[in-house]
C-alpha cells in the first residue's frame, strides 16, 4: 500500500503530498493521522525552514471522506473523535513556527480548505475551486472554518460563503483575500513565495507569525469549542442524516429543519 502522505525535502523547504489520489484526497482517519504526523515531524526538524501543503493527482483535496462521514453521521462521539484528530493534525500547521504554504489545485473543499486555512499562505492555480460546503450536508464547518475565514475574509464574505455553501473560483478567492497568489504555474509561484520567505531570518519570520496569529485570533480556543458544540447540535438532526444519504446518492437534499 503506497504510503498516504508524502515528504520531499528540498533543501529548507519540506513538501508534504496527500497522496490519496484514488479518493481524491478526501481524508479519512489514516490519511488525517498521517498529515498530524508529517507536520509534527517537519515542526521539529531544524533542517526545515518551510513547509508546503500540497495534494497528489488531479486535485489538492475534495474534503472529508463522504463514505467514513456516514457511517458516523448517526454518532455524534464517533464524529466527535474524528474530529479532534482532524483539529489536532490542523492546528499543527498554525501552531509550528515555521511558515506553512498551503498549494492548492483542482479542488480544495470542506475539511481541506479548513487545512489551507490553517497554514500561513494560500497558492492557487487559476483554474482551481475551493468552498466550505457543509451546510450544503447539514453540518458546519467544524475544524477551524468557522473560526478562521472571518478573520482571513472578513465576517461579511466568511457569512456569505459558509451559510450558501458557495463554491469560488480562484480569482474571486483572490479577490476576497482567501488565495494570496493565483497563478498558471501554481508551482512555480509557490516556490517563489517560498523563495521570499527563505529570504528573510526565520526567527523574526517565526516570531511575526506567532504574534499575527495572536492578534487576529485571540479567542480561537474559545470559538473552537463553539463549533464542536454547534456540530453536535447538527449531528443529531435529521437533517445531516438527509444531506449526507442526498451527497451519497447524488441527488438535491430536502431539508425539513429538524
Amino acid at each position: 500500500m503506497p504510503d498516504l502522505v508524502i515528504t520531499e525535502d528540498r533543501e529548507a523547504v519540506r513538501h508534504v503530498v496527500l497522496n490519496r489520489p484514488e479518493k481524491r484526497n478526501a481524508f479519512n482517519e489514516d490519511l488525517v493521522l498521517a498529515v498530524g504526523a508529517a507536520l509534527r515531524a517537519a515542526a521539529d526538524d531544524p533542517a526545515v525552514r518551510c513547509v508546503v501543503l500540497r495534494g497528489a493527482g488531479p486535485v489538492f483535496s475534495a474534503g472529508m471522506d463522504v463514505g467514513a462521514l456516514a457511517g458516523a453521521a448517526s454518532e455524534p462521539h464517533r464524529l466527535r473523535t474524528f474530529r479532534r484528530a482532524c483539529l489536532e493534525a490542523w492546528n499543527l500547521a498554525e501552531e509550528m513556527t515555521k511558515p506553512v504554504v498551503a498549494q492548492i489545485h483542482g479542488v480544495c473543499l470542506g475539511g481541506a480548505l479548513e487545512l489551507a486555512l490553517a497554514c500561513d499562505l494560500r497558492v492557487m492555480a487559476d483554474d482551481a475551486w475551493v468552498g466550505l460546503p457543509e451546510t450544503r450536508l447539514g453540518l458546519v464547518p467544524d475544524v477551524g472554518g468557522s473560526s478562521r475565514l472571518p478573520q482571513v475574509v472578513g465576517v461579511g464574505r466568511a457569512k456569505e460563503l459558509i451559510m450558501t455553501g458557495r463554491v469560488i473560483d480562484a480569482a474571486t478567492a483572490e479577490r476576497f483575500g482567501l488565495a494570496n497568489r493565483v497563478a498558471a504555474d501554481v508551482a512555480a509561484a509557490t516556490d517563489e513565495l517560498v523563495g521570499e520567505l527563505l529570504a528573510c531570518a526565520p526567527i523574526a519570520v517565526g516570531l511575526a507569525k506567532r504574534l499575527i496569529d495572536a492578534s487576529a485570533r485571540p479567542a480561537l480556543s474559545t470559538t473552537l469549542e463553539l463549533e464542536v458544540a454547534a456540530q453536535e447540535l447538527c449531528a443529531r438532526s435529521e437533517d445531516v442524516r438527509e444531506g449526507v444519504q442526498a451527497a451519497a446518492e447524488r441527488r438535491p437534499p430536502v431539508f425539513k429543519g429538524r
